[in-house]
C-alpha cells in the first residue's frame, strides 16, 4: 500500500509529465508511433502511392454510388480499412523477410496480423452498415410506395363508391320522376272521367228537363182538346 509521501511524490511527478504543450510538440507527439501508421488517424505513408489510394476510393465510390453524407463516410472508411489491411499484409511480409530473433519476429508478425484482421473486420462492418442502411432506406421507400398505392387504391374505391352513389341517386330521382308522372297521369285520367261523368249527368238532367217540359205541353194540349170537346158537346146539346 502506498504511503502518503509516495502518493504526494507521484502527484508531483504527474504534474511534470503533462505531455507536449506547443502545437509543434503535439504534432511531433502524434507521430511518435508512426513507424507503420496502423494506429491513430489515417494517412497515406510517404512510401505509399497517394494516387493509388485515390483510385481505390474513386473505384469504391463508383461501385457503391453513395447518395448521402453517411454513405460517403462509410465508403471512405471502407477504402481506409482496405488500405490499412493491405499495409498490414506488406508489413507481415517484411517482418518475415527481416533477419530478426524468432521471438521478436513472432511478436511483430502477430501484431501486424492483428492489425490486418482488425481492418478486414472494419472493412466488412462498414460494408454491412452501408448495405443495412440502404436496405432500411429501401424498406422505407417500399413502405412509402405501398402507402401511396394504398392511398391511391382507397381514393379509387372512394371515387367508385361516389360514382355509384351518384348513379343510384340519379336512378332514384328518375324513378321518383316516373312515379310522379304516373300519378299525374292517373289524376288527369280520373279528372277526365269525372268531367265526362259530369257532362253525362248534366246532359241527362237537360234531357230530363226537356222531357218534363214536353210532357207539360202534351198535358196542356190534352186539356185543351178535352175542353174543346166539352164545348162542342154543350153546343150540340143546346
Amino acid at each position: 500500500m502506498s504511503t502518503d509521501a509516495q502518493i504526494a511524490a507521484n502527484r508531483a511527478n504527474a504534474r511534470h509529465s503533462t505531455g507536449p504543450v506547443t502545437d509543434a510538440g503535439k504534432a511531433a507527439s502524434c507521430r511518435n508511433n508512426f513507424r507503420h501508421g496502423m494506429a491513430g488517424a489515417f494517412s497515406v505513408l510517404p512510401s505509399e502511392d497517394q494516387d493509388e489510394f485515390d483510385a481505390l476510393l474513386c473505384g469504391l465510390r463508383a461501385e457503391h454510388q453513395p447518395a448521402t453524407l453517411t454513405e460517403s463516410i462509410l465508403v471512405q472508411k471502407m477504402a481506409q480499412h482496405y488500405w490499412l489491411s493491405q499495409r498490414a499484409q506488406r508489413l507481415q511480409d517484411l517482418t518475415m523477410a527481416e533477419d530478426l530473433p524468432a521471438k521478436d519476429q513472432d511478436r511483430q508478425f502477430s501484431l501486424f496480423l492483428r492489425y490486418q484482421t482488425t481492418n478486414d473486420r472494419a472493412f466488412h462492418k462498414s460494408l454491412n452498415d452501408l448495405l443495412k442502411l440502404r436496405a432500411e432506406q429501401r424498406r422505407m421507400e417500399i413502405g412509402f410506395e405501398s402507402q401511396r398505392q394504398k392511398q391511391a387504391s382507397l381514393a379509387l374505391r372512394q371515387s367508385a363508391e361516389t360514382r355509384r352513389l351518384d348513379e343510384a341517386a340519379r336512378s332514384q330521382r328518375a324513378e321518383d320522376r316516373k312515379e310522379q308522372l304516373h300519378k299525374w297521369a292517373v289524376m288527369l285520367a280520373e279528372a277526365k272521367v269525372d268531367h265526362r261523368l259530369d257532362e253525362a249527368a248534366r246532359s241527362q238532367r237537360a234531357e230530363d228537363v226537356t222531357r218534363v217540359l214536353n210532357n207539360d205541353l202534351e198535358i196542356d194540349q190534352a186539356v185543351a182538346e178535352l175542353a174543346q170537346a166539352a164545348r162542342r158537346k154543350v153546343e150540340k146539346a143546346a
